[in-house]
């Protein structure tokens, strides 16, 4: 062999070395975020977004996942469920993802987390909550917020013990969230003695509820019920208070956004409107620092935020605790650790629930916010 050509192989195997070594530096380990980024409940994916974002920036700056840098990729599923499904084989089988924060709406995450489980990929839910969801036992799959038969008995005892309704209007927009919730709330009413005097469902996209208000209006009643999100959960709140109904309107997580307030067409609308929901988060010590750190860069961590935060804090803490990015030995260690996050200690059952459940009652102001009742 020449020495010219020696040359250029000794040099060959230089710029080799050199790219495999930087290879090496900049590993990253990927997390999709899933949900909603687009369409009617894009405000939810802004927030699982947001809360996903400074986690990962906080984590990596401790030294990310067992010295691995946390890249994350954005899987847009719109809430729609043959879209999540479509997200879920995308993030498995292209992006490669070791883990997936998501999805929302129970209807996607359900079919979607059938993917990841088959995969072995973890996946935590910051905001479905269908019993579905856990109740399959899927080995990979937990959640950072409650269940609907929790969050709709505390909704059900709020309207019987506070409110005292007596004739109560059950509507839902037959989502698998939004009649799961209606259906959980239902059956507590139903225990307590009270039998709705309407059952009905509205679609998902509809905006014209004038129809249903003026049969609401014909059932004299004192209490609307709304399993759905916020897109149809403000309109139908202003159309009841054009056509003069005042009856109490209770709803619950799935409206948990300042969207609620556009949607419905300005804050006289959802004066006065109440929604069960998780503690607030942002009155949490634990999470002062990020809550400031967000809060600093022009946004309010409302809603799902912390949730998507805590979410990412507790996947990066199972990869750690195992010293490995394996699904199902992360698993394991959740269930048998508590994870210290910006929402508190969290802990884990055998289906990935939690064991401590903080659902509370909100209620909106006329600016338009909404706060933690006493």
């Amino acid at each position: 062999m020449s020495q010219k050509i020696a040359g250029k192989g000794f040099l060959a195997l230089a710029v080799s070395a050199a790219l495999g070594l930087s290879s090496v530096v900049q590993a990253e380990i990927l997390i999709g975020v899933a949900g909603p980024h687009t369409g009617p409940s894009a405000a939810i994916g802004e927030q699982y977004w947001r809360g996903a974002s400074q986690a990962a920036a906080d984590i990596n700056a401790a030294g990310g996942i067992n010295g691995e840098p946390i890249k994350l990729v954005k899987g847009d599923d719109a809430c729609e469920p043959k879209q999540a499904v479509a997200v879920a084989n995308r993030l498995v089988d292209q992006d490669k993802v070791a883990g997936v924060i998501g999805h929302f709406c129970s209807s996607s995450t359900i079919p979607a987390s059938a993917v990841y489980d088959e995969a072995a990929v973890l996946m935590i839910t910051p905001g479905s909550t269908n019993p579905v969801v856990t109740d399959r036992r899927l080995n990979v799959v937990f959640r950072m917020c409650g269940r609907d038969d929790q969050q709709g008995q505390v909704a059900a005892d709020f309207i019987v013990d506070t409110l005292k309704g007596a004739r109560v209007a059950i509507i839902h927009d037959k989502d698998t969230y939004g009649q799961g919730i209606a259906n959980a709330a239902k059956a507590r009413l139903n225990e307590r003695g009270v039998t709705e005097v309407l059952y009905e469902g509205l679609t998902r996209g509809e905006k014209d509820f004038n129809a249903l208000v003026t049969k609401l209006r014909g059932a004299n009643v004192d209490v609307v019920y709304f399993g759905g999100l916020h897109p149809e959960a403000g309109p139908l709140l202003r159309q009841m208070r054009e056509q003069g109904l005042t009856a109490h309107f209770v709803s619950g997580d799935g409206v948990v956004t300042d969207e609620l307030v556009t949607t419905a067409g300005g804050p006289q609308y959802v004066k006065g409107a109440y929604m069960t929901f998780g503690a607030d988060p942002r009155k949490i010590a634990d999470g002062q620092a990020v809550v400031e750190k967000l809060r600093a860069g022009g946004y309010e961590p409302e809603g799902y935020t912390l949730y998507a935060y805590a979410s990412l804090q507790t996947m990066a803490a199972a990869f750690n605790g195992v010293g490995s990015n394996d699904a199902e030995e992360a698993s394991a260690w959740l269930k048998s650790h508590s994870v210290p996050t910006v929402m508190g200690s969290k802990a884990w059952d055998r289906k990935g629930d939690l064991k401590v459940s903080d659902y509370v009652l909100y209620q909106w102001d006329d600016q338009g916010k909404y706060h933690q009742l006493p």
